[in-house]
């Protein structure tokens, strides 16, 4: 059935010769392709892995300052209408006073009118009074 001659160890010698060709020309390079490409990939998921806590960093310190500027600039805004509301106050005050002491001015104006108005009907009705007693009394009341 099979022969053990001189082809069986003329064979083992190629085949080891074969696997020693393979594994210089062949296996050794590749393997040594595989590990770079391993090495490449864990150093680029290692930079990845730092570049992305750094980026999840910067987010989280953005997002603080946003806030510490929102709160920032609330306030301003709440000083702002604080601070417009007394000076509107304080100018709806003045023109109250104004409008006031222009009402108390109108008022003493019309008081002098009214006086100089009843002092000018008092002479008048002093002179009517003597022209009707003059008139119905005649000339004898006076003289």
């Amino acid at each position: 059935m099979f022969d053990f001659d001189a082809t069986l160890p003329l064979m083992a010698v190629q085949f080891l010769l074969l696997m020693v060709a393979l594994n210089a020309v062949f296996y050794k390079p590749l393997m040594k392709s595989l590990d770079d490409r391993d090495s490449y990939i864990r150093s680029n998921q290692t930079g990845a892995q730092e570049r992305l806590a750094n980026a999840e960093n910067l987010a989280k310190q953005y997002e603080q300052e946003l806030a510490d500027t929102r709160r920032q600039s609330q306030l301003v805004i709440t000083n702002a209408q604080a601070e417009a509301q007394k000076i509107a106050a304080t100018h709806i005050a003045e023109a109250q006073q104004e409008a006031q002491a222009q009402r108390e001015q109108a008022q003493q104006e019309l008081d002098q009118q009214k006086a100089a108005a009843m002092q000018s009907l008092e002479q008048q009705v002093e002179g009517l009074s003597r022209q009707i007693l003059e008139k119905l009394l005649g000339s004898q009341v006076f003289s």
